[in-house]
């Protein structure tokens, strides 16, 4: 299937990421406007929150509350019932670069990732950790030696964590408490590259997986952020489908709509900040799957 399989469902934005499907509609956070909003299946949309330091991964408490990940300043937001922000979680003591994509679990619990280096600064590539932030608040250190930890889909117990610089998808065995164990691949698309030099890191990536939602026959659809596609992905790296954006960048995909088989993509021209900040080009974009939602987010 081709670009002309994609529909454009809102258009306007800076960048956006982190979709979730809620209540019938799709949760998102625009970057540079710094708003997290709600998007309707016709387009229309809300402002659900202003986050002054940039809102990235989205995830909702048992309870309905919203988290909200703030990117620059390290901390997990938490949205009250009358829209008020308040904070969560700090994870400044555990992460000094921007966080990244987040899972929230069933029991209220948080997987958190993050840059580990400045992406956008031109700094060299550095390996770097995954934080669960319990029900509670407090933060932890659950993992290690990550490539850039992005998107995530939890499959009952198992965790599987989009490696972007890896050029894999890692799974972990669950514990109860939210800790991780039994580290294997769950998806291997190329060795890890051999530099530290972003720009060549990049250029030898033949997937480079970023946001993901799984589905209910327990593939997982990434989107590949380098070469404008998204990918169903079975377990051992099969690739069961491909879905190119026509040249658009994609960044997060998220299966939902009233059946779960509407397969939402987050597009853009490029990621680079500096070219997406002063311009309105982000899309979303829909199309229509055959098996729908599973697993979570």
């Amino acid at each position: 299937m081709g670009a002309q399989d994609f529909d454009v469902v809102s258009d306007g934005w800076s960048y956006l990421e982190c979709p979730r499907w809620h209540d019938g509609r799709l949760w998102v956070s625009d970057f540079y406007t710094e708003r997290v909003v709600a998007i309707e299946p016709d387009g229309g949309h809300e402002v659900i929150a202003e986050v002054p330091h940039q809102p990235s991964g989205l995830g909702f408490l048992p309870d309905g509350r919203l988290l909200i990940v703030s990117m620059r300043d390290h901390r997990i937001l938490r949205r009250e019932n009358d829209g008020s922000l308040v904070e969560h979680a700090d994870l400044s003591g555990l992460v000094s670069n921007h966080l990244n994509d987040m899972l929230v679990d069933a029991r209220g619990g948080a997987y958190v990732g993050n840059f580990g280096f400045d992406l956008m600064g031109g700094a060299p590539i550095s390996r770097t950790t995954l934080t669960y932030v319990d029900p509670d608040g407090t933060p932890r250190t659950i993992a290690d030696d990550l490539l850039f930890p992005n998107g995530m889909v939890l499959f009952g117990r198992v965790l599987v964590v989009a490696e972007t610089f890896g050029a894999r998808l890692t799974a972990f065995d669950v514990a109860e408490d939210g800790g991780l164990a039994r580290r294997r691949d769950w998806a291997r698309f190329a060795p890890p590259p051999a530099t530290d030099d972003v720009g060549e890191a990049l250029g030898g990536l033949t997937v480079a997986p970023d946001g993901m939602g799984g589905d209910a026959e327990g593939a997982i659809w990434v989107a590949d952020a380098l070469h404008s596609r998204v990918l169903r992905v079975a377990e051992g790296g099969t690739i069961l489908e491909e879905r190119p954006t026509g040249g658009l960048g994609v960044y997060a995909c998220m299966l939902g709509g009233d059946d779960g088989r509407t397969l939402y993509a987050c597009a853009a021209p490029s990621f680079a900040e500096h070219e997406r900040r002063p311009v309105r080009e982000a899309v979303l974009l829909s199309t229509r799957v055959d098996v729908p939602h599973g697993g979570m987010p």
